[in-house]
């Protein structure tokens, strides 16, 4: 998609402009805090799909609407009823959702303003960064339901903040504040309420700037290797940096470094 066919969809509890090449796509169920059910996860996947398919957008932001929650958890209401086939079906589902926007291809950044929670916290763990505001608070706190996290928490936390706090979290249920998650690595930064939007298109701006193939392929490479062996993942890096020694966007980058000025990536 050209930049002149870029386009404002429209959703029931979902929200999506782009600004200055960032697509920010907000969660807008602010009297229920934002919680996930089954047609505000379709509407997040269609709405990931047209970032991921817009030449126009570099990189996603992705918040919650109001004040109170970025993602406060999945809907109680809608869980409550699921048989096991359901809530199978139910998982695999998110599970796919999530896996777009972690393999989306541009940087996506988190921004948690206020409660996430078990599914709110899966979405915000999708995400190639995370950034919160004072005084947020994270949590898995699906073992006080008799349940575990579905929609990929117990594979993705530990993958960020080491097995042992991962288990604490998940069993224990007891959310973190967002000075602690900065703490672990499972943030990247914390900001003050009123700048963490403009903090989190910041942040997703400046891998705008960069080579969109080498963004690609980084994030590429962290995921394939996080889930294999060092050898295996070494193999993966090799393989990859191959490739973006055949494109134009490296001989851009190198020939404008020698050439002392700003590269002007094509993604190609």
């Amino acid at each position: 998609m050209s930049e002149s066919e870029t386009h404002t969809p429209e959703f029931e509890s979902v929200l999506y402009e782009v600004r200055d090449g960032v697509a920010v796509i907000t969660v807008n169920r602010p009297k229920k805090l934002n919680a996930l059910n089954a047609p505000t996860i379709s509407e997040l996947m269609e709405a990931f799909f047209i970032a991921r398919d817009d030449d126009a957008v570099g990189a996603v932001v992705l918040t919650g609407a109001g004040e109170k929650a970025f993602v406060a958890g999945a809907d109680i209401g809608e869980l409550a009823g699921q048989t096991p086939i359901d809530g199978r079906r139910v998982a695999r589902r998110g599970q796919m959702v999530f896996e777009l926007i972690e393999n989306l291809g541009k940087a996506t950044v988190a921004a948690i303003n206020g409660y996430a929670l078990g599914g709110g916290l899966e979405l915000a763990m999708a995400a190639t960064m995370r950034v919160a505001a004072k005084g947020a608070r994270v949590g898995l706190p699906e073992s006080t339901l008799g349940l575990i996290p579905g929609y990929g928490g117990t594979q993705r936390l530990p993958r960020l903040v080491g097995r042992g706090r991962a288990l604490q979290m998940i069993l224990t249920g007891e959310p973190i504040d967002a000075d602690e998650a900065y703490r672990i690595g499972l943030v990247n930064e914390v900001f003050a309420p009123a700048e963490l939007l403009d903090g989190a298109i910041a942040l997703a701006k400046k891998t705008t700037r960069v080579g969109p193939l080498a963004v690609r392929y980084g994030i590429e490479a962290v995921s394939r290797g996080s889930e294999t062996s060092l050898e295996e993942g070494l193999r993966i890096e090799a393989d990859l940096f191959a490739i973006l020694c055949a494109s134009e966007d490296m001989r851009e980058g190198t020939t404008a470094f020698l050439e002392k000025r700003k590269a002007e990536f094509k993604g190609k």
